[in-house]
């Protein structure tokens, strides 16, 4: 202090304290991990803590993460096909093996309404689009649209259930059974109350730009976007397309990518540091 060198003060304070200082950093992590862990936050180790501070670039899905991820049935539109319950039985009895948030949802309306279901066989999971195999015998596929509609222009029922998603910003799951677009179930899956609050607050912690990544409809996501505030929305995207929006903003500073399915998880490990949503 006499000499009024700050390097010599420290050098001095390095020799005479060395076990407080080479112990401070991993207690104030380990301290830090375990405040965490107390409020439902799992860290895997400081490394990832650390990088978390260093992040400028915040991805987000929006099932499960942007909105409340609890998603209920509003609606079973048939296409004359099957019968409005028959279609849900079968959607329902197809989604039980599926671990998708929406299917967990059709599942639960199917036993609400005291549907009996079976157990598919030759069940596929096509990812970013939907799953399929048989139910009593029946070929049933349910997922997005693109997969389940044949080419051409839409028919009533299809214009019918867009116009329901657009006025709610619904999510819609379309089935088809035995190659026919047999009708649609539209679900709601309300926006989490504290979501634009949040990113208010992460950009006044230091993210510089958040960006919406998401398998749903271009229309949904942008409605969802405006009014949360994000400033990129990349909609109708695949796990292989959202991999590339990570490592696509990466070249823009340090990447945080938050998500909630087994669709996002390829994108989580990509990005600097994987915040993984547990709703369920």
């Amino acid at each position: 202090a006499l000499s009024g060198d700050p390097v010599r003060a420290v050098a001095v304070l390095v020799v005479a304290t060395p076990c407080p200082l080479i112990l401070a950093a991993p207690v104030a992590i380990v301290s830090g991990l375990s405040r965490s862990a107390r409020i439902g936050v799992i860290i895997k180790g400081g490394d990832a803590l650390e990088r978390l501070a260093l992040g400028t670039v915040l991805l987000l899905d929006k099932t499960g993460t942007l909105t409340e991820g609890r998603p209920v049935v509003a609606e079973v539109i048939s296409s004359g096909v099957v019968s409005s319950d028959e279609l849900l039985r079968l959607a329902a009895s197809l989604d039980q093996v599926s671990p998708h948030v929406l299917a967990a949802a059709i599942v639960q309306a199917a036993r609400t309404r005291g549907i009996d279901l079976v157990l598919p066989t030759d069940v596929e999971e096509v990812p970013a689009h939907g799953v399929r195999g048989l139910v009593d015998g029946r070929r049933v596929a349910v997922g997005k649209a693109g997969w389940i509609l044949p080419e051409g222009p839409p028919r009533r029922w299809v214009r019918t259930v867009r116009r329901r998603a657009d006025l709610d910003g619904a999510l819609t799951m379309f089935v088809r059974v035995d190659g026919q677009a047999a009708g649609a179930i539209v679900l709601d899956d309300p926006l989490r109350s504290d979501a634009p609050r949040t990113i208010r607050a992460l950009r006044r912690g230091g993210i510089e730009q958040v960006v919406m990544v998401t398998g749903d409809r271009t229309d949904v996501a942008e409605a969802v976007g405006a009014v949360i505030g994000v400033d990129v929305v990349l909609a109708e995207r695949t796990p292989q397309e959202k991999v590339d929006a990570v490592e696509a903003a990466g070249r823009h500073g340090s990447t945080i990518m938050v998500g909630d399915g087994i669709n996002d998880a390829p994108a989580l490990a990509m990005a600097d540091v994987g915040v993984a949503v547990g709703v369920r």
